[in-house]
């Protein structure tokens, strides 16, 4: 393959990545709408779209892998891995985004949920003695330092979000962060999609255990319907198909970068549709989030590479 050839590929997945983050980015102004102005239920809509995705992604995976897709649950470990992702990973990510969206705003919400790879840091320094880099070092201060101007902007006196927002935000940061390590295990030799089928059919299962997506449901309109139909497709299913093909064109490290479209889409739409006004403090302090995320990465593949 000629270098034009491997740029265009490698072009052709960040854009592919890029579509997949915008994705998201229009699922959480989505649940704005669903938790704020339609008043929808956590419990509800929790219930109805992790059951309808995980029915969704595990038919898809049965299409392309046959009984294979029960292979997760033949060795102990990857069965664990997939229960905890499913429960501590899956649900607890879905449950503190919604209500830090519910609580505040999807813009603050998405920012602080874009934190998972310091959380992720954070625990294996906490959790395995591991000593962080000095780019690891220098992306938590840069990282706090944006934060802090997200949430105030630039009173320092006072949140510019309810204090439970922000609280349920950092969660849902830890958890995006499990989200990410916990089905590591079970990923090792089964397809990711597979993986994340099952973890959110179990999920969906224990949700409606709780709460039948049945039971006193919410007044069925058009709206709502349109709604979470959008969050089911751009929130889970199409995006992670479209970041499995991005992979196959670019380096997983390149691709990973254009998570930094998902909180600047959600602040663009949330401005737009929810006439969120933005001042410049609360700019740059998403400017300083997204810089330290890459910072963070960028410094960890050098390690990585030797370089």
């Amino acid at each position: 393959m000629d270098k034009s050839s491997s740029s265009h590929h490698v072009m052709k997945g960040i854009a592919i990545a890029a579509l997949a983050s915008t994705m998201w980015g229009i699922s959480g102004t989505v649940l704005q709408l669903i938790s704020q102005n339609l008043a929808i239920p956590a419990t509800w809509m929790l219930s109805t779209r992790t059951l309808v995705t995980g029915v969704i992604l595990l038919v898809i995976s049965s299409f392309v892998y046959g009984k294979r897709i029960f292979n997760v649950f033949k060795e102990r470990g990857s069965a664990i891995s997939v229960v905890t992702y499913a429960i501590f990973g899956l649900m607890a990510n879905l449950l503190t985004f919604y209500y830090a969206i519910q609580r505040g705003n999807a813009s603050a919400a998405t920012i602080l949920q874009y934190l998972s790879p310091l959380f992720i840091v954070l625990g294996g320094v906490i959790f395995l003695h591991r000593r962080p880099f000095r780019s690891d070092i220098i992306a938590f201060v840069v990282a706090l330092i944006g934060v802090v101007l997200s949430i105030t902007r630039g009173n320092i006196t006072r949140l510019a979000i309810p204090v439970d927002s922000l609280l349920w935000g950092i969660g849902s940061g830890i958890t995006a962060a499990l989200y990410v390590v916990l089905p590591q295990r079970a990923a090792e030799k089964n397809p990711p999609i597979v993986v994340l089928g099952w973890g959110t059919m179990i999920a969906g299962i224990l949700f409606n255990l709780y709460r039948p997506f049945w039971v006193n449901p919410p007044q069925i309109s058009t709206t709502l319907v349109a709604s979470v139909g959008t969050v089911v497709l751009f929130g889970t299913i199409l995006p992670f198909g479209l970041l499995m093909e991005a992979t196959k064109f670019a380096p997983s490290d390149v691709v990973s970068i254009m998570d930094a479209l998902q909180p600047i889409v959600t602040s663009i739409l949330s401005v737009i549709f929810f006439h969120l006004v933005l001042n410049w403090v609360e700019i740059l302090g998403i400017i300083l989030v997204i810089l330290a995320i890459y910072i963070l990465q960028e410094g960890r593949r050098r390690k990585l590479k030797g370089i």
